[in-house]
């Protein structure tokens, strides 16, 4: 029977949104745990089938800002040492980094807004999730902190020109993805984005949305079929 995946959401505009839709179409349940609004986590995954890790203006080990995040890690590493399938997004992706020994760094490189291509290297040809997708994909991006070294033995499996590490596999079940596959274009005009103009942004993500939303929603039945079987 099919289980229940917990959700971690650090702000309050970064819930789940269509990525948790598309988790309940696969036929699985949502446990949101609101941290931001001072909901408690777990102290282990027992009872969930998967955890999802979203995004949120923090550092993977900010906790004085936030302090859930210490326990956001042990959930993390229970997942990798489990083999339970965890899915980070932004954030999410970075504390998958910074708990499996890689780096990520404040403020760093050239800030990413709005629909861009995304491509998808040679090593995601045996990726449970992201095999067989196109050369290039468009997706959302909204950050300016990354990840800057990968974790030991981690697979590099998508990169842009200006933040290398889009996406990457941690173990055999484990993912972390710059970008946000959960957020529609209309997102994009609630951001700050300082020296772009939301409009511009809106549009070509508008533009692009008829691609990118297939490829995220089979990238995410995936991940739900790993979590289900």
């Amino acid at each position: 029977m099919p289980g229940t995946v917990l959700i971690v959401q650090n702000s309050r505009t970064g819930g789940p949104r269509r990525f948790g839709g598309w988790l309940e179409e696969a036929g699985l349940r949502l446990d949101v745990v609101r941290c931001h609004e001072g909901e408690r986590l777990p102290a282990t995954l027992d009872g969930h089938r998967a955890l999802v890790v979203m995004g949120g203006g923090y550092l993977p080990d900010e906790d004085d800002r936030a302090p859930w995040l210490a326990d956001t890690r042990k959930l993390t590493l229970q997942a990798i040492e489990r083999q339970v399938p965890y899915f980070g997004v932004c954030l999410g992706g970075q504390v998958l980094a910074h708990v499996a020994g890689g780096v990520v760094t404040a403020d760093t490189g050239m800030p990413e807004n709005g629909s861009t291509p995304v491509t998808i290297r040679a090593e995601a040809a045996d990726d449970a999730l992201f095999h067989g997708l196109p050369e290039v994909v468009p997706a959302i991006e909204h950050h300016v902190d990354a990840v800057t070294e990968l974790p030991p033995g981690a697979v590099w499996l998508a990169e842009t020109e200006r933040c290398p590490y889009q996406a990457f596999r941690v173990g055999g079940r484990a993912w972390g993805v710059q970008f946000h596959p959960e957020v529609l274009p209309e997102r994009v005009l609630e951001w700050e984005v300082d020296g772009f103009d939301p409009d511009e942004l809106h549009a070509r993500a508008m533009a692009d949305e008829p691609v990118s939303t297939p490829i995220w929603r089979e990238v995410t039945a995936r991940f739900a079929a790993l979590s289900i079987e």
